[in-house]
């Protein structure tokens, strides 16, 4: 028997979890399923363009753990648009991170926290570069 999975760390909720074909009745549809950590995997590495040991950070996860939770969530949704099926967003091992975010600027190394719900910042506050990345809040 395996280890319990750890639970993934999450900082967006979905506020869309279903998405089919257009023009296709539901009844004529299939159905493919991804987790809220999987759709959090996708969106660190493929929307914000974070490498897997940024990404794993974020999830407080390995690296090689993150890398796997995204290859599967790639594999569902190209299963998804490539068969024509619904996507649905539901379950997984996770929690909401805190009402803080924290990020680090990898040119001069500042650190600051932000409210969640604000959208990723522009730029570090310190020096004004836009090479920054966010990480887990220990507490």
């Amino acid at each position: 028997m395996g280890r319990p999975r750890k639970d993934r760390l999450v900082a967006v909720n979905p506020k869309i979890s279903y998405f089919k074909p257009r023009g296709i009745p539901m009844v004529d549809l299939s159905e493919v399923c991804i987790t809220v950590d999987e759709r959090e995997a996708l969106r660190l590495a493929d929307l914000d363009g974070l490498s897997h040991e940024e990404s794993g950070q974020c999830m407080g996860v390995s690296r090689a753990t993150f890398g796997r939770i995204l290859h599967k969530a790639r594999q569902t949704v190209a299963n998804a648009l490539i068969n024509g099926k619904a996507i649905k967003i539901d379950g997984g091992n996770y929690k909401m991170v805190k009402e803080k975010r924290r990020f680090a600027c990898r040119k001069c190394q500042y650190q600051w926290e932000e409210p969640l719900g604000t959208g990723r910042p522009d730029a570090c506050p310190e020096c004004g570069a836009d090479d920054f990345y966010r990480f887990l809040i220990d507490e």
